[in-house]
């Protein structure tokens, strides 16, 4: 993977993953952006303040903010859509979330909590201390269901993947083997890929795990985590084994 790391923002790297495809690291939430000739898609945007880095890092491939096209939201959590205001101000960006989690996204109603394991209720209010409870609300323009095409990649296509939140939604490029996955599946820090955490149903959580396992992606791109650039089905695969 190389690597461009921008000097006035520490809190961002951009990594490219595939000549079209890039990695906004960032300490929480991870985005990454797609390149086309006709335009740019973004998958997540990170918290509130994140849109001033983002577009730091497209200029910095030679485009500009207003290429952005389209913002795909894997589900509500501040941390994936916290910036989506901002991106929205660039010009004429449409807005696609998971109908399930779209109210959520636009302030009409309250999402659901997470049904927490014993093991990972410290963790959560490690994570959650002093976080914005929601995001700012943003329109919605397009609400996704399973299976919808996407305008971006030569064939994406929405893959409902509920139980981290109702309406969380994968996103598949069959053409590129690449496979955003939002916070359904996660990376700890010594690579192991495994089920993402606070989920509001783990049944369907695994149940969408699974799902995604069996697309076999090449590339596995994680809100959480390093992505996988390799053979990602199996690292899907044993995450999945594990936990049977």
């Amino acid at each position: 993977m190389a690597l461009l790391t921008f000097p006035r923002m520490s809190a961002m790297e951009l990594v490219r993953l595939l000549p079209r495809l890039y990695f906004l690291r960032f300490p929480v939430g991870h985005a990454y952006l797609w390149l086309d000739d006709d335009g740019l898609t973004l998958v997540d945007c990170g918290v509130a303040g994140s849109g001033e880095r983002i577009a730091a890092g497209i200029r910095g491939l030679g485009r500009g903010p207003a290429d952005v096209r389209q913002l795909i939201l894997t589900h509500f959590h501040h941390d994936h859509v916290g910036a989506a205001g901002e991106v929205a101000a660039w010009g004429d960006v449409l807005i696609c979330a998971h109908r399930d989690d779209a109210s959520v996204i636009r302030g009409e109603t309250v999402g659901a909590p997470p049904v927490l394991l014993d093991w990972e209720r410290p963790i959560y209010r490690q994570v959650t201390r002093g976080a914005p409870p929601a995001a700012a609300p943003v329109r919605v323009d397009r609400e996704l269901d399973d299976g919808d095409a996407l305008d971006f990649g030569s064939r994406a296509q929405a893959v409902a993947v509920p139980g981290h939140t109702p309406g969380s939604v994968a996103v598949h490029l069959p053409d590129h083997g690449v496979l955003f996955t939002g916070d359904t599946v996660a990376r700890r820090q010594d690579g192991q890929v495994i089920l993402g955490v606070f989920n509001v149903d783990r049944d369907a959580a695994l149940a969408s795990l699974r799902r995604q396992a069996d697309l076999d992606p090449d590339v596995a791109c994680f809100g959480h985590g390093e992505p996988v650039t390799a053979d990602a089905g199996s690292a899907l695969r044993s995450a999945l084994s594990r936990l049977r």
